[in-house]
């Protein structure tokens, strides 16, 4: 029987931030409900989803382009900006990739590694916030959640495909004894290179490999991940070859290091493990210091098409 990833819950109810900032108040004109401060605002959830699909303008923000949520707590900026490791990491929220300040509806965000972003904050309804970039016309829309509600497992496999490549590479570890002889039984390392829902990956027949930068790829292609009907925790996933046949999986996922391929043309189950995991923004050097991924930057896709942003930038 498949196992289901299962991701920790949270049973914690909605707590309001205090704040030592002195703020403007906001005007509720959308359903005329008393005002409260931009900090109150911000701090009314726990965790703010980005729906990169809403997406207006032509630019991007590039932490707010790979993070799944943000969360403003006491002035620093957490970001889950990994599926692995989502619901638990950081009790929830991520990890500190920053600071905050806000005030008269303007935020301003100091981002360990992209350094100075500001925002003019917009209240949009009772649970979504536009935050506008003067800088590069661009808004992006958040969502807020707290997190006894929020529905991690299913970020997690609408996303799957962001999960592939949080390691620098897949190691074959199991294989059925059942199945029948197919080409794929020499494929014993997997490669998912960032791009989106269809991208490249590599595999090589290396055996026993130590350091995934000593692998020796042997074939490179595009995949495709794929959803089952009726089935959130299973995918497809298609490996085109170029000038082989596709091999075909039904993927699902083991727990956040492992994850199984059932390739239905031999009836063969093959399990997979990740090595190296590539964190976006890790936290501390050895020294305590924050340092960067080593690895190319994922950037979630808009899958929308790109609109012109009606907001009017009164700072220029």
């Amino acid at each position: 029987m498949k196992t289901i990833k299962l991701l920790l819950g949270f049973a914690l109810t909605a707590t309001l931030f205090t704040s030592c900032y002195t703020d403007e108040v906001i005007i509720n004109d959308f359903d005329n409900q008393p005002g409260i401060t931009i900090n109150q605002l911000l701090n009314s959830y726990e965790l703010w989803y980005v729906d990169v699909n809403q997406t207006l303008g032509p630019g991007e923000t590039p932490f707010l382009q790979i993070a799944f949520t943000i969360s403003f707590r006491n002035g620093v900026l957490y970001a889950n900006n990994n599926l692995v490791g989502i619901g638990s990491q950081g009790n929830g929220y991520g990890i500190d990739v920053g600071t905050y300040d806000a005030y008269n509806m303007i935020l301003d965000i100091n981002h360990d590694i992209d350094g100075f972003e500001t925002f003019d904050v917009y209240q949009i309804d009772n649970n979504t916030i536009e935050l506008y970039n003067p800088f590069n016309d661009t808004s992006y829309f958040l969502n807020g959640y707290q997190r006894s509600t929020f529905d991690y497992d299913f970020v997690f496999y609408d996303n799957i495909h962001y999960f592939l490549q949080e390691y620098e590479a897949w190691e074959k570890t199991y294989t059925s004894e059942f199945g029948a002889i197919n080409e794929f039984d020499e494929e014993n390392y997997l490669q998912f290179l960032a791009g989106g829902n269809d991208s490249e990956f590599r595999s090589s027949q290396d055996v026993n490999i130590g350091n995934p930068d000593n692998i020796y790829w042997d074939y490179t292609g595009v995949y495709g991940v794929g959803n089952v009907s009726g089935n959130m925790y299973l995918k497809t996933l298609t490996l085109d070859y170029d000038f082989f046949d596709n091999e075909y999986f039904e993927l699902s996922v083991i727990n956040d290091q492992r994850i199984e391929l059932f390739h239905p043309s031999s009836e063969t189950i093959y399990e997979f493990t990740g090595r190296g995991y590539i964190q976006f923004l890790r936290e501390t050097d050895a020294l305590g210091r924050k340092v960067e991924g080593s690895k190319q930057l994922k950037k979630r896709k808009q899958k929308t098409a790109k609109k012109e942003n009606p907001r009017v930038n009164t700072r220029s």
